[in-house]
């Protein structure tokens, strides 16, 4: 990933990603209003803030990058698998549950919110079709990512072979220490493989969900991903971090558009 700083705000790209075309932003926790400990760029409106802020945050955000606010494409976040074509959608009507979107026009802008989460970027530059997914530990078990390419497949003709995905930074293994549960829904939704991904420390296991998200998307037939190695619980200077920081935390936000 390249670094930028620009504006007061701090964010990082995929070089792969932006040299193809993909304007797209991974931002950190740093240029905005919100005081500790949701201190300063947090663009999670559902963990406690001041409402108000949050809306500053946003619109400092956009305004940096020339995008219209009103150009996302808003989803309630829920750990799912589900993926949805970008459109208009007013928030006070209720947002749709979704986790990750798709879409093939300049006229939306793809932002999603994390603090140990997987944000994945996809790019298509032969379709010029773009995606974005929010795996956790659930998406991940339920192969968000693949549902993601499949998307893209369906609506813009997009081969995977084609796609190139930046996978941001999330929490790493070393931080994310996991039970008997999560460990079985694993074998039982990847076979053997899951195996891969589990790694014992000391007396816990914990699990790469990196790596758990490589083999999905390589499985769907991604063959060009970029991993940006960043775990934010590593990193809570520079990145929002709910297992970190014990839930009382902010969300960064990763946004993502076609050029005109």
């Amino acid at each position: 990933m390249t670094f930028h700083e620009q504006g007061g705000l701090r964010y990082f790209t995929f070089p792969e990603l932006e040299q193809a075309g993909l304007r797209h932003a991974v931002l950190t926790r740093h240029g905005g209003s919100s005081r500790p400990p949701y201190a300063s760029l947090n663009l999670g409106a559902s963990v406690g803030d001041d409402p108000d802020t949050v809306t500053e945050n946003r619109l400092r955000v956009f305004a940096h990058f020339g995008r219209d606010p009103q150009s996302v494409s808003e989803l309630h976040q829920v750990h799912s698998n589900r993926i949805l074509l970008a459109a208009r959608r007013d928030s006070g009507e209720g947002l749709p549950q979704a986790d990750g979107v798709v879409t093939d026009s300049p006229e939306y802008t793809l932002f999603m919110r994390f603090a140990d989460c997987v944000p994945i970027l996809l790019f298509d530059p032969v379709r010029r079709a773009a995606g974005m997914a929010h795996a956790g530990w659930k998406g991940t078990l339920s192969k968000i990512a693949s549902c993601a390419v499949d998307a893209l497949h369906r609506n813009f003709g997009s081969r995977p072979e084609d796609i190139l995905a930046g996978i941001g930074p999330s929490i790493g293994p070393d931080h994310y220490p996991v039970g008997g549960e999560i460990i079985d829904a694993l074998r039982s939704s990847f076979g053997p493989s899951a195996d891969e991904w589990l790694v014992r420390r000391g007396r816990s296991v914990h699990l790469d969900l990196w790596a758990a998200n490589v083999y999905t998307l390589r499985q769907s037939g991604v063959r060009n991903i970029s991993l940006s190695g960043i775990c934010t619980a590593c990193r809570t200077t520079d990145w929002f971090s709910h297992r970190a920081e014990r839930g009382r935390t902010g969300r960064f936000g990763v946004l993502a558009w076609l050029s005109g």
